[in-house]
Parts: C-alpha cells; structure tokens; sequence
C-alpha cells in the first residue's frame, strides 16, 4: 500500500518536503513506516529514532499498525474540524484578555493566566527572534485532551489555550493558558499544569534565530516523550 506521511520542522527541512510518499505492506506497523522513510531520506535517518508518529491525531508506538486510511505525521523531538475558540493554533497575535473573557464564568472564583513571550537571552545567547510551526489539528486535541487532564484532578475548571505560529520577534506573545476555577489554590496549581503539559505533548515546534544561526527546539526538559505520565517541572527555554 502507498501511504502520504505529514513531515514537519526539521524533517520538511532535511527532506526538502512537507510531505513523504513510501510505499508499506498491507501488514506494516509503525517501526516498518520509519524504517521505509529512512531509506526514502537518508538525511532523516539519524534524526528518525528521536521522533514520535501519529496516527489520526493519536500518538503511536512501534508495534501499531498502519493502514492506507490513516493519517500520518512524524513528529521530530525538537524540542481539523470546527474551529475551537477555547483551543487555537493561529497566525494572528493573542491577547490574555480575551482569554479571561473566555474562561470567567460566574462559579469561578479565580482567573489565571500564563503568557508566554519570546524573551532576548538565554543561557548567555542572544535569540534575534522565533519561528513556530504546528501540527495544528493534533495540536489543538492535544489542548483539549490537557483541558480534560486537568477536571479531573480540579474539577470545575475552565480552561483555554492559544498558541501563535509563525515569525515572532522578541517580546511578542507565543502562548496564553488561562484557566478560572472556584478556588485561587487550584488556579495556580491548574495553570502551572497547562503550561507544562502544553510543552510535553502538544506538537509545535520553535526555531531559534540567532546572530550567527539557527536551531529548531523543543521543550528542553529532557528527552521529548509525550507517551509519559504529566510531570510538569520548570523550564530554560526562551519562551517562559
């Protein structure tokens, strides 16, 4: 069977497409889908045991099948359906007061945001500016699937999501989490928890821009796993 397989980042820069055709047997499982790429785009090959597949919006592991109808992504560790107003991937700039307007409701208590702006320097590194890129349907389940993660351990909880794509310069807004809850506690608790569980396992990538070059990044917290158990902990990347 012939299958199409969505490449982002630095695997549509290394490829030179957005988009690899490789041809599978009716059996294949994902490891076989990697393996049949690697030899399509050698360039890929030693980037290709870090990245993650997704079938149909789902991460997947080696031994999962894949079928001609899926859709396919590889995901590189650089770090669809009706538009959400809650949970956006977009091109246009973001404001937190919208987001308060979208989570405040009259059984919350307290009102959180997180903004996320590109900040100049890091570890002693000058950032000129950013380039984010997405995985936009997956992305925006992904918020979704966080805003379901975070009633269950505080219920009641109003959550929304927006993050920019695109060219950002420093001090532009990259990302906004604002979450209302009954009780101050559990919207600081909550918030921290959106912010972290965004970076582990939503699919948007950034690309610094520097001086003397440039390097796609990811959430720099350690090895990129989204199939983990949400931990969410502190970060030094130029986005906080």
């Amino acid at each position: 069977m012939r299958v199409n397989v969505l490449l982002f980042a630095s695997l549509a820069e290394k490829a030179g497409s957005s988009v690899c055709t490789v041809e599978l047997s009716e059996s294949a499982a994902v490891g076989d889908l990697l393996a049949a790429v690697a030899e399509q785009h050698p360039a890929l090959a030693t980037l290709l045991p870090s990245c993650f597949v997704s079938l149909n919006h789902e991460y997947a592991t080696a031994d999962a099948p894949v079928h001609a109808t899926d859709e396919i992504a590889i995901l590189p560790p650089v770090s669809g359906g009706e538009e959400d107003p809650f949970f956006r991937i977009t091109e246009e700039e973001l404001s937190a007061d919208h987001l308060v307007k979208l989570v405040s409701n009259p059984h919350a208590g307290a009102v959180l945001t997180f903004v996320g702006t590109v900040r100049e320097f890091t570890h002693g590194q000058r950032t000129v500016s950013l380039s984010y890129e997405a995985y936009a349907p997956m992305a925006v389940a992904k918020m979704k699937e966080i805003a379901a993660e975070i009633n269950e351990r505080w219920p009641g909880t109003r959550v929304a999501m927006h993050h920019r794509i695109g060219h950002l310069q420093i001090e532009e807004i990259a990302v906004i989490c604002a979450v209302a809850t009954p009780h101050r506690q559990a919207a600081f608790l909550a918030g921290e928890y959106a912010i972290e569980r965004l970076k582990q396992i939503v699919p948007i990538w950034k690309k610094e821009i520097w001086e003397d070059g440039s390097e796609w990044k990811g959430h720099q917290q350690g090895p990129w796993n989204p199939l983990a158990p949400a931990d969410p902990g502190s970060s030094s990347d130029p986005v906080q």
